[in-house]
């Protein structure tokens, strides 16, 4: 019975259709109980909603938890282990907020709503793309770790620049750093920017080799990404 459970919540060629009618139900439920915080006001509609839809979000956590041995494969311990997995966070995190009964607080309350806001990242589990993204990442790690080090280290290193060049317009070194983070970015919101001239050369140079560094994470996932769409081709042709 254990096996038929997880052969319909994890991806099985045996119970495929099965499977994938289960993802689809669960992504509907995921975006209904988004729905009420999208609101600030709430109603009796809204409260149903979440009451129904985390009523689901538990039945799938304890499947998924009666099951982790087959998932897990280290046998009585995977019992222990799942609730510490990142996904069984997830789950467990945008659950509790609902079966609260402690909801006086405003800041409470908007702490709550934040971590209901945590439903979205469930997304994942039933999204076949990202099973491909996470793949693409284990293949490009070294990669993509090099890049995001050279990313940090630039940042780090603008910020210094521009703290020094331009102490005035930067209160702090944290301002800096948010600077040449949303320059790395090429964002640029304007509520922090440089006024002296050898402070705008400076900003001129970040933006210019933001833009490089910026692109070379997209240019890396992207031939990932189509060389793991080819692999699965051949896999299933």
């Amino acid at each position: 019975m254990r096996r038929k459970i997880y052969s319909i919540l994890e991806s099985n060629p045996k119970a495929e259709k099965v499977n994938d009618f289960y993802d689809m139900f669960m992504i509907i439920t995921i975006l209904a109980s988004l729905i009420p915080l999208a609101f600030k006001e709430t109603n009796a509609v809204f409260r149903w909603i979440d009451y129904i839809t985390v009523a689901i979000f538990i039945i799938d956590y304890f499947l998924r938890w009666i099951t982790a041995d087959l998932k897990l494969k280290k046998s009585a311990v995977s019992f222990l282990i799942y609730p510490f997995t990142p996904m069984a966070i997830v789950d467990l995190l945008s659950i509790l907020p609902s079966v609260s009964i402690v909801n006086n607080s405003l800041r409470l309350f908007r702490v709550l709503r934040l971590l209901k806001a945590l439903r979205v990242f469930k997304f994942l589990r039933y999204s076949k793309s990202f099973d491909i993204i996470t793949n693409v990442f284990k293949q490009q790690k070294k990669v993509l770790a090099a890049v995001a080090t050279l990313a940090v280290a630039y940042v780090f290193m603008s910020a210094l620049v521009i703290y020094n060049v331009e102490p005035e317009s930067f209160d702090t070194f944290f301002d800096a750093i948010y600077w040449a983070t949303i320059s790395l970015t090429t964002v640029g919101y304007g509520d922090i920017y440089p006024i002296t001239t050898i402070g705008k050369l400076v900003a001129m140079v970040s933006s210019i080799f933001g833009i490089a560094i910026i692109a070379l994470p997209s240019g890396v996932i992207t031939a990932g990404y189509m060389d793991e769409i080819r692999r699965q081709n051949k896999e299933n042709s």
